[in-house]
């Protein structure tokens, strides 16, 4: 991390400290990521509008008042909405209303104004083609509640300082080099996780784990036509495969709850993912999965499902994603009703790696049914990587990594085996949380692409291996960590024992002595 990415995340962590008060780190977090999105959007609409100009020799803020104004501001509508999805007048930038907030006098109260051009930013994309990209992205963002003031008065004087602190921080947004902005969303997103427990980490996944997810399914490859995160969450995921080639086509994803679909297409947009480049879409993934996305079929498939969810299999028991099986998952976890859906939509040459609790691996009934199924009938079962417990945020239980490939017939080596990785020891304690660090990580990634048997770590097991183990994956089966320990040296114990009993005889007859001195009974 360099050294501006770590001032600018202490400087947000600060703000986001400072003026939350005693509002709830949930609620204050969808404020703050809102406000850091309409300043991005607006910052962006700037630089964009300012590159029209520039034959003309105007900046944006100039065109107000200009002669030309009306014919200015709808050429720059039109070109910004396709190249940028949305549209900001110069007078409805983050930068203007900022100035406002602290301009004194009647103009001080914004609140009214700023509802404006936050519905303003949404109804510009209606009828565009980035129209349910941009739709509600700011209904999180109630700045009517009472959680901001008691008065009108005091929920503007907190509104107007967290625009000031923004306001004072460049992002360097012309700067294509770096992603400050980015990292800096995901971060807060991360802390607001970890500050507040399970509810918010919900839908957040530990870097170091999204990174080993993410470089397994982009191993041999520097190109993907497409990703896909059927519980994408904030859409840290989605980007982190972005990162480790050097592009992706498109980001798929899908999610359930509806403020956590808005902080994942704010997410994609901070990371100048183009919004022809992204399809969110939110709902059940299960019951419900995207019109758009059910058909398609995905280059590398990432997820970190919620653990063992309830789910209502009734109405879908004839679908295609899951009646080849033969079983439903039950009803009471609904993990391998996620893999069932996530290998129905992998592509034939796809790789998908996902997180799931360590049931999964040897639970039975209709859950063992399913595990048999997929590595004795369709052989696509890859790699078992069993993670340290408590690196979760809300829960520490231990969890693994299922690593699955649509055709692995396709690839010799790995034809008739799967690899187990026992990685569940090897961490860091930080305070209350276990972590992963980077050596940790890497060791896995390299065990898992050179495919190979360490002592205590690692095994290659075959099929027949697996099925002589009735299909149970429990890691134990197949790597022994077991820690012989030190063979105990009787003759040494028996002297130690002798010497004691002689410094004891004597301690004893010391005591004696002062009992008789002071001339009392001995304790013995």
């Amino acid at each position: 991390m360099s050294e501006d990415q770590q001032q600018l995340h202490q400087v947000l962590w600060n703000i986001a400290n400072d003026l939350r008060g005693n509002m709830d780190a949930d609620d204050f977090r969808d404020y703050i990521l809102g406000f850091i999105f309409y300043k991005y959007l607006s910052k962006k609409m700037s630089l964009h509008a300012n590159v029209i100009l520039k034959p003309d020799g105007l900046e944006y803020h100039e065109v107000i008042g200009h002669e030309a104004e009306e014919i200015l501001l709808q050429e720059i509508k039109l070109d910004a909405l396709d190249a940028l999805g949305y549209y900001l007048k110069p007078t409805e930038l983050f930068s203007e209303l900022a100035k406002r907030g602290n301009s004194g006098g009647v103009h001080k109260f914004i609140l009214e104004d700023l509802q404006k051009v936050l519905t303003n930013i949404e109804q510009s994309t209606m009828g565009s083609e980035s129209e349910d990209d941009f739709g509600n992205l700011f209904e999180d963002l109630d700045l009517t509640s009472s959680k901001l003031g008691k008065t009108e008065e005091a929920k503007n004087e907190l509104i107007v300082k967290v625009l000031t602190h923004l306001e004072g921080i460049d992002f360097d947004l012309e700067n294509n080099e770096n992603d400050l902005l980015g990292d800096a969303y995901e971060y807060l997103i991360g802390q607001f996780a970890s500050g507040a427990g399970k509810k918010a980490g919900e839908f957040y996944t530990p870097q170091q784990v999204s990174k080993i997810l993410a470089k397994i399914v982009t191993t041999d490859k520097e190109r993907l036509k497409s990703v896909y995160d059927p519980t994408c969450g904030s859409g840290s995921l989605l980007l982190r495969v972005a990162k480790e080639v050097k592009e992706v086509g498109s980001f798929y994803g899908q999610e359930s709850n509806p403020t956590t679909y808005n902080l994942c297409r704010m997410n994609m947009i901070m990371h100048d993912v183009h919004y022809k480049k992204f399809d969110i879409y939110n709902d059940d993934t299960l019951v419900n999965p995207s019109p758009k996305h059910i058909d398609e079929r995905f280059e590398a498939i990432v997820a970190n499902p919620p653990f063992s969810a309830n789910w209502n299999p009734d109405s879908i028991i004839s679908d295609d994603r899951f009646s080849p099986y033969g079983k439903m998952a039950p009803k009471s976890k609904a993990d391998f009703a996620f893999v069932q859906h996530m290998i129905h939509q992998l592509d034939e040459n796809g790789t998908m790696a996902c997180v799931l609790p360590h049931g999964v691996l040897f639970r039975g009934a209709a859950e063992g049914h399913i595990r048999k199924y997929l590595i004795e009938d369709k052989n696509q079962l890859d790699a078992v990587i069993g993670l340290p417990s408590n690196i979760f945020f809300g829960t520490n239980i231990p969890t693994c990594i299922l690593v699955l490939k649509k055709n692995r017939a396709s690839t010799p080596l790995i034809e008739q085996n799967i690899l187990f990785i026992d990685a569940s020891n090897h961490f860091e304690k930080v305070k209350t949380q276990n972590v992963l660090t980077d050596a940790h990580l890497q060791e896995i990634i390299d065990t898992y692409r050179s495919r190979e048997t360490k002592d205590k770590y690692s095994y290659v097991a075959t099929l027949d291996e697996v099925k002589e183990n009735d299909y149970n994956l429990n890691i134990p089966r197949y790597v022994d960590t077991f820690e012989e320990e030190e063979a105990i040296d009787l003759l040494s114990v028996s002297t130690d024992l002798k010497s004691l009993e002689i410094d004891i005889a004597k301690t004893d007859a010391t005591i004696a002595d002062f009992c008789k001195e002071l001339n009392i009974e001995t304790p013995f």
